[in-house]
Protein backbone atom coordinates (compact mmCIF):
# COMPACT_ATOMS: atom_id res chain seq x y z
CA UNK A 1 0.00 0.00 0.00
CA UNK A 2 1.35 3.39 -1.01
CA UNK A 3 1.52 6.27 1.43
CA UNK A 4 -0.28 9.43 0.32
CA UNK A 5 0.56 12.75 1.85
CA UNK A 6 -2.54 14.40 3.33
CA UNK A 7 -3.14 18.03 2.38
CA UNK A 8 -5.74 19.64 4.67
CA UNK A 9 -6.10 22.64 2.37
CA UNK A 10 -7.37 20.51 -0.51
CA UNK A 11 -10.14 19.23 1.78
CA UNK A 12 -11.04 22.80 2.76
CA UNK A 13 -11.21 23.87 -0.88
CA UNK A 14 -13.41 20.88 -1.68
CA UNK A 15 -15.78 21.77 1.16
CA UNK A 16 -15.84 25.42 0.05
CA UNK A 17 -16.72 24.40 -3.52
CA UNK A 18 -19.55 22.19 -2.27
CA UNK A 19 -20.92 24.95 -0.03
CA UNK A 20 -20.75 27.49 -2.88
CA UNK A 21 -22.70 25.12 -5.14
CA UNK A 22 -25.24 24.47 -2.40
CA UNK A 23 -25.90 28.17 -1.80
CA UNK A 24 -25.89 28.98 -5.52
CA UNK A 25 -28.42 26.26 -6.27
CA UNK A 26 -30.71 27.20 -3.40
CA UNK A 27 -30.61 30.94 -4.09
CA UNK A 28 -30.81 30.99 -7.88
CA UNK A 29 -33.02 28.06 -8.76
CA UNK A 30 -36.34 26.76 -7.51
CA UNK A 31 -37.08 23.16 -8.37
CA UNK A 32 -40.30 21.19 -8.32
CA UNK A 33 -40.17 18.44 -5.71
CA UNK A 34 -43.53 16.79 -5.99
CA UNK A 35 -46.21 16.09 -8.59
CA UNK A 36 -48.54 18.71 -7.07
CA UNK A 37 -46.00 21.53 -6.99
CA UNK A 38 -45.57 24.02 -9.79
CA UNK A 39 -42.27 24.51 -11.58
CA UNK A 40 -40.80 27.51 -9.82
CA UNK A 41 -39.12 30.55 -11.24
CA UNK A 42 -36.56 32.79 -9.68
CA UNK A 43 -34.58 35.86 -10.52
CA UNK A 44 -31.46 35.44 -12.58
CA UNK A 45 -28.69 37.66 -13.88
CA UNK A 46 -27.71 37.75 -17.54
CA UNK A 47 -24.02 37.87 -18.40
CA UNK A 48 -22.77 41.27 -19.58
CA UNK A 49 -19.61 42.42 -21.37
CA UNK A 50 -18.68 46.12 -21.38
CA UNK A 51 -15.79 47.51 -23.40
CA UNK A 52 -14.61 50.88 -24.60
CA UNK A 53 -13.24 52.26 -27.86
CA UNK A 54 -11.99 55.75 -28.67
CA UNK A 55 -15.47 56.92 -29.68
CA UNK A 56 -17.94 54.80 -27.71
CA UNK A 57 -18.71 52.43 -24.86
CA UNK A 58 -20.36 49.13 -25.83
CA UNK A 59 -22.45 46.90 -23.58
CA UNK A 60 -23.42 43.38 -24.68
CA UNK A 61 -25.90 41.34 -22.63
CA UNK A 62 -26.73 37.68 -23.23
CA UNK A 63 -30.51 37.30 -23.22
CA UNK A 64 -31.26 33.87 -24.72
CA UNK A 65 -34.89 32.89 -25.29
CA UNK A 66 -36.12 36.40 -24.53
CA UNK A 67 -38.20 38.42 -26.95
CA UNK A 68 -37.24 42.01 -27.71
CA UNK A 69 -40.60 43.14 -26.33
CA UNK A 70 -39.78 41.57 -22.94
CA UNK A 71 -36.68 43.75 -22.38
CA UNK A 72 -36.78 47.31 -21.02
CA UNK A 73 -33.92 49.83 -20.99
CA UNK A 74 -34.20 52.90 -18.76
CA UNK A 75 -31.85 55.75 -17.91
CA UNK A 76 -32.50 57.78 -14.78
CA UNK A 77 -30.06 59.87 -12.73
CA UNK A 78 -27.11 58.67 -14.81
CA UNK A 79 -27.98 54.99 -14.14
CA UNK A 80 -28.70 52.60 -17.01
CA UNK A 81 -31.08 49.79 -16.04
CA UNK A 82 -31.77 46.64 -18.07
CA UNK A 83 -34.78 44.63 -16.95
CA UNK A 84 -37.04 41.95 -18.33
CA UNK A 85 -38.25 38.42 -17.91
CA UNK A 86 -37.43 35.01 -19.35
CA UNK A 87 -40.61 32.94 -19.26
CA UNK A 88 -40.87 29.19 -18.98
CA UNK A 89 -42.97 27.94 -21.87
CA UNK A 90 -46.04 26.09 -20.67
CA UNK A 91 -46.40 23.96 -23.82
CA UNK A 92 -44.42 21.06 -22.32
CA UNK A 93 -46.01 19.40 -19.32
CA UNK A 94 -43.88 19.45 -16.19
CA UNK A 95 -44.11 15.67 -15.98
CA UNK A 96 -42.14 15.46 -19.25
CA UNK A 97 -39.18 17.39 -17.85
CA UNK A 98 -36.25 15.34 -16.63
CA UNK A 99 -34.23 18.30 -15.41
CA UNK A 100 -34.60 22.08 -15.36
CA UNK A 101 -31.25 23.80 -14.96
CA UNK A 102 -31.78 27.08 -16.79
CA UNK A 103 -33.07 29.96 -14.71
CA UNK A 104 -36.34 31.66 -15.51
CA UNK A 105 -38.00 34.75 -14.15
CA UNK A 106 -37.30 38.44 -13.93
CA UNK A 107 -33.90 40.08 -14.13
CA UNK A 108 -32.62 43.56 -13.45
CA UNK A 109 -29.11 44.93 -13.97
CA UNK A 110 -28.08 48.52 -13.27
CA UNK A 111 -24.92 50.33 -14.36
CA UNK A 112 -23.74 53.83 -13.49
CA UNK A 113 -22.89 55.62 -16.70
CA UNK A 114 -19.60 57.51 -16.86
CA UNK A 115 -19.87 61.25 -17.47
CA UNK A 116 -18.28 60.82 -20.92
CA UNK A 117 -21.43 59.12 -22.29
CA UNK A 118 -23.74 61.23 -24.45
CA UNK A 119 -27.06 60.00 -23.04
CA UNK A 120 -28.96 61.42 -26.02
CA UNK A 121 -26.94 59.27 -28.43
CA UNK A 122 -27.42 55.68 -27.18
CA UNK A 123 -28.44 52.97 -29.63
CA UNK A 124 -29.63 49.45 -28.84
CA UNK A 125 -29.91 46.44 -31.14
CA UNK A 126 -31.13 42.93 -30.37
CA UNK A 127 -30.13 39.92 -32.47
CA UNK A 128 -29.52 36.22 -31.81
CA UNK A 129 -30.23 36.57 -28.09
CA UNK A 130 -27.68 39.36 -27.59
CA UNK A 131 -28.61 42.92 -26.69
CA UNK A 132 -25.94 45.37 -27.82
CA UNK A 133 -25.97 48.96 -26.63
CA UNK A 134 -23.64 51.49 -28.22
CA UNK A 135 -23.12 54.63 -26.15
CA UNK A 136 -21.30 57.43 -27.96
CA UNK A 137 -18.83 59.57 -26.05
CA UNK A 138 -19.26 63.32 -25.96
CA UNK A 139 -17.05 65.28 -28.32
CA UNK A 140 -15.38 67.34 -25.59
CA UNK A 141 -14.27 64.21 -23.73
CA UNK A 142 -12.55 62.52 -26.67
CA UNK A 143 -8.76 62.65 -26.48
CA UNK A 144 -7.14 65.29 -28.62
CA UNK A 145 -3.65 66.53 -29.19
CA UNK A 146 -2.77 70.10 -28.33
CA UNK A 147 -0.20 71.78 -30.50
CA UNK A 148 2.63 73.57 -28.71
CA UNK A 149 3.30 77.01 -30.15
CA UNK A 150 6.65 78.85 -30.05
CA UNK A 151 6.89 82.30 -28.41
Amino acid sequence: MALIRWDPFSDLLSIQDKMNRLFEDSLTRTRAFGPDEEIGVSSWTPAVDIFETDTEIVLKAELPDIKREDVQINIENNVLTLSGERKLEKETKKENYHRIERSYGVFKRSFTLPTVVDQENIKATFADGVLQMTMAKREETKPRQIEIQAK
